[in-house]
């Protein structure tokens, strides 16, 4: 039996162009595509032998590269972009900008030459290394909230702890169960090192299998101007970093030659930590705190604490290059749901997290748990994946090859500091605290209908979703707004992704309409069907790399002097950074049956939309800003309940 799952994954591209008043954030938009073009699915191979398996990146070499759009098509989609968002007088203003841009001897031309020069010296994408800087590593704006994304699993098997476990406490269960994600996430490591992990493809084609290499053993390092990420592959490390109440450990978890161990062995590392914890005298200051700060912030403290000892150094190089770091909360929040994902967004206060681990995992003392990620190495589909293997494969075991041999006892890193960098560290808690505080994230589990019976009617899931959150903006504030989603480009060698944008002519003329009571409702599923037509034909466009997004970006970042800018109108016109002003940022994590997450809104005024489309129901995560008076998550989704059930009426 052929088993589909459907991942796609994304991220907001860095507008360097907004002004400083501007909050510029990025955040992970997972999401599930429409399925006859976008499924990624593993091949039956069962009769086949071990050596006929196709390796993991197997088909790298007939990938192809991502093509560069030519500046007329980019033109007139994102003219098309601009319709809906633009007043008539700034439509024109932005179309004569536009035009001046592409016309024959034009700036633009020159900028395209550049591009296509750039794309025969890089190796891989002529988009790889602008995307990697100029969304992630040049972003200096704190990474919690801003650019790290959560996930929360599906509860254990056997459930959660029900009982009020006492602040403090660590359990049995939540060991086990953490001891048994560490060993399923190195049967996971172990595939993509060894290259039995199978290659992914869609009826397209094979899809590049590289980010898979950016998984373990990475981390992003704060560095002056602009930050770094540290990876290898195959991952050599032997050992992973695990918190408990803000003090950090080294723990082995593999043998010589990365030899298996029992998930009994993995436990009693666990509560080697603990013990020693429980037991010391000598508690650290919490550096984890540093990784929530603001980017220069921490590259000029992480500095500091490479300058003062060997030590330190020790410390930091045995963070950066443990396979992933696993977070025990001696707490439990809330068996709801909609308090507890809070934990794995910002642990409320940011205490006992390393933000610069592209994974994390997090497990509460009531044995819930979930992950926390650096978005920078890669986009969704690729933890997605993973964590869809470690949860269904619970309650764990002991892998085949495993055996009981000693290991080296967890070590307790040290740090040296001194009075600025504890100052440092004071101001942290306090500037953490005021962001956190402002979060305004809720959950709404809606379980009316999913994706059965969308199917059932022959309506596209996701872009169907994509038109319940037009409706829901334009009902709850008149009028409608840049939206974000994104398509994956991974057909494309080192793709990553590019911009949906959602908000479109026909999205409005259809929610306009819906409440329109002299509306009647042939018509009104007609312009959902339009609508949810031309979503899906710039969907189609952008995962064959002919969106608008990423190739401006790539125009942009060619100019080279003053001069040059002075003469990118379509770049200082207002509406270039209207179009990217996304007040609803929306992203899907479908079929969310072993996890779901969140992020963070992008700008002030906006939402951060996370869904999930089950067979049965769909999973939304709504976030906002408690500053703005503009938003407030629970109300948007009491509007988004009640435009969904509007939906599936009007249709029966």
């Amino acid at each position: 039996m052929t088993i589909v799952r459907i991942f796609v994954s994304s991220t907001l591209p860095l507008v360097r162009t907004l002004p400083n008043t501007i909050i510029k954030k990025h955040f992970i938009n997972i999401q599930q595509t429409y399925k006859p073009l976008y499924s990624i699915f593993s091949r039956n191979l069962s009769s086949q032998t071990e050596h006929d398996k196709p390796k993991t990146f197997s088909n790298q070499h007939i990938i192809p590269r991502l093509p560069i759009p030519t500046l007329q098509e980019t033109a007139e989609r994102y003219k098309k972009s601009l319709l809906p968002i633009l007043k008539p007088e700034d439509y024109t203003r932005a179309v004569n900008a536009v035009d001046d841009f592409i016309k024959a001897g034009g700036l633009g031309e020159i900028l395209q030459t550049r591009l296509h020069e750039l794309d025969k010296v890089e190796k891989y994408s002529w988009l790889e290394n602008i995307w990697l800087n100029k969304a992630y590593l040049e972003w200096r704006e704190p990474s919690l909230i801003n650019v790290n994304w959560w996930c929360e699993f599906k509860d254990h098997p056997s459930g959660i702890l029900k009982q009020t476990l006492p602040k403090g406490q660590i359990t049995d269960f939540q060991i086990n169960r953490t001891a048994g994600f560490i060993s399923n996430l190195l049967s996971f490591n172990e595939e993509v090192n060894n290259e039995s992990l199978p290659p992914e493809s869609t009826r397209q084609g094979p899809l590049c299998m590289d980010q898979y290499k950016k998984q373990f053993g990475t981390t992003r390092i704060a560095d002056f101007p602009a930050d770094r990420i540290i990876t290898s592959w195959p991952t050599t490390a032997k050992h992973i970093i695990v918190l408990f109440r803000d003090q950090i450990f080294k723990v082995q978890v593999l043998g010589e030659g990365g030899a298996r161990v029992t998930i009994k062995d993995i436990e009693r590392q666990l509560k080697s930590v603990v013990e020693q914890v429980n037991n010391t005298n000598e508690l650290q200051l919490p550096i984890g705190l540093l990784s929530c700060e603001h980017r220069d912030t921490w590259a000029t403290a992480r500095k500091t604490l490479e300058s003062l000892s060997s030590e330190n150094k020790s410390s930091l190089e045995a963070i950066d290059t443990a396979l992933f770091g696993v977070s025990l909360d001696d707490y439990s929040t809330d068996s709801n749901i909609d308090i507890s994902h809070h934990n794995l967004f910002h642990a409320f206060n940011g205490h006992n997290r390393w933000f610069d681990k592209c994974l994390q995992v997090i497990v509460q003392s009531n044995g819930r748990a979930g992950v926390n990620g650096e978005h920078s190495p890669a986009d969704a589909v690729i933890p997605g994946r993973i964590f869809d293997y470690i949860v269904s494969k619970e309650p764990a075991q002991d892998p085949p090859n495993s055996s009981s041999i000693p290991l080296s006892a967890p070590q307790h890193l040290k740090w040296v500091t001194n009075s600025s960098l504890e100052t440092t560290i004071e101001k942290a808690q306090s500037n953490i605290q005021a962001a956190i505080d402002n979060v305004d994230s809720v959950l709404l589990h809606y379980n009316e209908y999913g994706s059965n019976w969308l199917k059932s009617v022959k309506i596209s899931p996701d872009a169907f979703v994509q038109m319940g959150l037009q409706l829901a903006y334009h009902r709850q504030y008149g009028k409608p707004c840049p939206t974000y989603e994104s398509a994956s480009t991974r057909g494309f060698l080192h793709g990553r992704t590019e911009t949906v944008r959602s908000c479109s002519v026909d999205s409005v003329a259809f929610t306009k309409a819906f409440d329109d009571k002299d509306i009647k409702k042939e018509q009104k599923f007609a312009l959902l069907t339009k609508a949810i037509q031309s979503h899906l034909e710039y969907m189609i466009s952008a995962i064959n790399g002919k969106g608008v997004d990423r190739h401006l970006l790539g125009l942009r970042v060619q100019i080279q002097n003053e001069e040059e800018k002075s003469r990118a109108l379509i770049f200082t016109d207002p509406s270039y950074i209207q179009s990217m002003y996304f007040k609803l940022s929306s992203s899907n994590l479908s079929p969310g049956d072993y996890f779901y997450g969140g992020f963070g809104a992008v700008v002030p005024e906006g939402y951060g939309v996370n869904y999930a489309i089950g067979n049965e129901g769909i999973k939304f995560s709504i976030s906002s800003y408690k500053k703005c008076n503009e938003t407030d998550s629970a109300s948007f989704r009491k509007t988004l309940k009640n435009v969904f059930d509007d939906l599936r009426d009007s249709m029966t």
